[in-house]
């Protein structure tokens, strides 16, 4: 059939698009904040001959740099010695798997080594973590950074030779717990994207055999969801994490706030003195945790109550999925440990696609056939535990009590990010986007709970996963839309005072944010929301000139999932009260 140009649906087009874009913003505004995210790149490097790298706010301990157990000093870690006044120690025994050393092994907290440079989200947060290095590489492979990409990639294969796991980050009070798994999906970025630093086929056969030791960790215990064929976090330490000391007002606040809300029944308290005796203090390391061995957990009590130690396991569990905090897992999600999410599960279904394509690019097809298997395997349970037809949306799974939840949160969009949503899904899935999406882009939730991975607060990393997701799924206007409202949040703010911070209340648009409990900063840098606002940015432009060029042809469709299912527009958005009345009542 001949084609023919369509002007009015070109001009409808670049309106709607006008639209999107964030208004009275002039080219040198744009220009300003891509200098600051390139140049940013230099300012948030780190390696082992720089004395800034072994700088630790959240801790009160001297410097200290770990080599693995039996390490000689490389030169350059021997002229930072000298230079920074460091301390250098070798780990007291080989690690083969988390827990083997645990900070009650060490006398102080240090950084752990690495041996190529990386990049820091910013701000306390000055070593390398799990999964804001994977928003980083997409930010760094779009900047044309490839090379600093290739070493992170490089270094969390050294964590898993030498610390058991990809870690949380690199301290030694990270070494029981990992991050959610995004090894697979930074492989492909420096294998498929080299822009001058080209990798071998020989080095992604390497990265393969560290991958699925990767893997190992989520698919063998203490990570297995019971018996649903599905993962869950869990950090094998115990008591409150060290690097609280920073905010000795946690844990306490924490208390204050379950004593204040006694209709809410949890296991989070139990009563015990402020001041145990010795006795008491034994019994105290079996029921809460050791005031001896923990700093912070001396000074976590309130009027005689202390937080029991299923509520720190939950706490651990919840810093390895990296929302720290919301009430998804309960409040102050002290029950992570006993719910298999959708974030984990969806990562891991994405994971094991990778794998493999991996292994069919390397010639292993019955290795691809078996990752094909675990993959429709986990998809299978997702879709058993995790996804609510009735509601068309999924939750997470609580395997411990036999139910799902009916907390509303931003990972229930995971699936379509990594690939294992139906059409259906998808689309059921978009009539959800209210619940999130705010003026100034997506939030975490649909209740604030005064934590900052809730509601009113929106963040890089899921944004992105989401509008991606959306991308891949057809919905292109949704995808554009909402990478318009947050990437001009971020300029705006950026434009005010000369910043980009790791977060930002989506209902007002501002990086100011209240925080009642937990992290109360915002912190200045920052690594995965320059990187993310690099993407978002390249999202737009390329669905516009893929639109522009569909849209010039009498056939061409804007949105041919949604059509194709004939879904109809989202419905309005709730009231906030309805929305935080009916979370109330669902209790937790």
């Amino acid at each position: 059939m001949k084609r023919f140009l369509r002007l009015p649906t070109l001009l409808l087009l670049f309106c709607s698009l006008a639209v999107a874009e964030p208004q009275g913003h002039s080219a040198a505004d744009k220009a300003k904040i891509l200098s600051y995210i390139h140049n940013g790149w230099n300012t948030l490097s780190r390696s082992m001959y720089s004395c800034k790298s072994v700088v630790d706010l959240k801790v009160t301990t001297i410097p200290v740099l770990y080599l693995p157990s039996g390490m000689a000093t490389p030169p350059s870690v021997a002229a930072m010695q000298r230079e920074c006044k460091v301390e250098v120690r070798n780990l007291p025994r080989k690690i083969t798997h988390m827990g083997d050393v645990t900070a009650s092994d060490l006398t102080e907290e240090g950084l752990l080594y690495l041996p190529h440079p990386y990049v820091v989200p910013g701000g306390r947060f000055n070593e390398m973590y799990g999964w804001d290095s994977y928003f980083i590489v997409l930010g760094l492979v779009a900047d044309h950074r490839t090379d600093v990409a290739l070493d992170m990639v490089e270094n969390f294969f050294f964590e898993i030779e030498n610390y058991g796991s990809i870690l949380n980050a690199n301290r030694t009070y990270m070494l029981t717990r990992s991050q959610p798994p995004f090894l697979t999906s930074m492989i492909r970025e420096v294998y498929e994207h080299p822009y001058g630093h080209p990798v071998s086929r020989a080095w992604l056969a390497r990265a393969y055999d560290y991958a699925k030791r990767d893997y190992t960790v989520w698919v063998t215990k203490p990570h297995l969801a019971g018996d649903t064929g599905l993962a869950r976090y869990f950090d094998v330490g115990a008591g409150p994490v060290p690097e609280m000391a920073d905010d000795s007002t946690y844990y306490p606040d924490v208390i204050r706030w379950l004593l204040s809300h006694p209709s809410v029944h949890t296991d989070y308290l139990i009563e015990a003195p402020d001041d145990p005796t010795p006795t008491q203090a034994v019994e105290l390391a079996k029921t809460s945790c050791d005031i001896a061995l923990s700093k912070v957990c001396a000074t976590a009590h309130v009027d005689g109550h202390r937080l029991t130690a299923s509520f720190y396991r939950g706490d651990r569990a919840m810093r390895e999925s990296g929302f720290d905090t919301s009430f998804r897992f309960g409040p102050f999600s002290g029950s992570t440990q006993d719910y298999a999410p959708v974030c984990l599960n969806s990562l891991l279904y994405k994971y094991e696609r990778d794998m493999a394509h991996f292994a069919t690019l390397l010639h292993r097809p019955d290795e691809a056939t078996e990752w094909n298997r675990r993959a429709a395997a986990r998809r299978q349970a997702i879709n058993k535990y995790l996804w609510n037809a009735k509601t068309g949306m999924f939750y997470d799974y609580d395997f411990v009590h036999q139910r799902p939840s009916t907390y509303s949160y931003i990972t229930a969009f995971y699936p379509i990010w990594a690939g294992l949503a139906t059409p259906t899904q998808a689309a059921q899935l978009r009539l959800h986007l209210p619940l999130f999406e705010r003026a100034g882009g997506i939030a975490m939730s649909d209740f604030d709970s005064g934590t900052q991975w809730d509601l009113p607060f929106g963040w890089a990393p899921t944004t992105w996963l989401t509008v991606k997701g959306l991308s891949q799924y057809g919905f292109d206007a949704d995808a554009v839309r909402i990478s318009s409202k947050f990437s001009g949040t971020i300029l705006e703010n950026f434009l005010h005072d000369g910043t980009i911070r790791e977060k930002y209340n989506v209902v007002s648009g501002s990086a100011n944010v209240a925080v009642a409990t937990g992290y109360k900063s915002n912190v200045v840098g920052f690594g995965w929301t320059n990187a993310v606002y690099l993407r978002m940015n390249s999202l737009i432009a390329q669905t516009a000139k893929r639109r522009a060029a569909a849209a010039a042809y009498r056939d061409y469709d804007p949105d041919p999932v949604l059509n194709r299912l004939q879904i109809s527009d989202p419905a309005p958005h709730r009231p906030a009260t309805e929305t935080a009345v009916s979370t109330m009542r669902r209790g937790f």
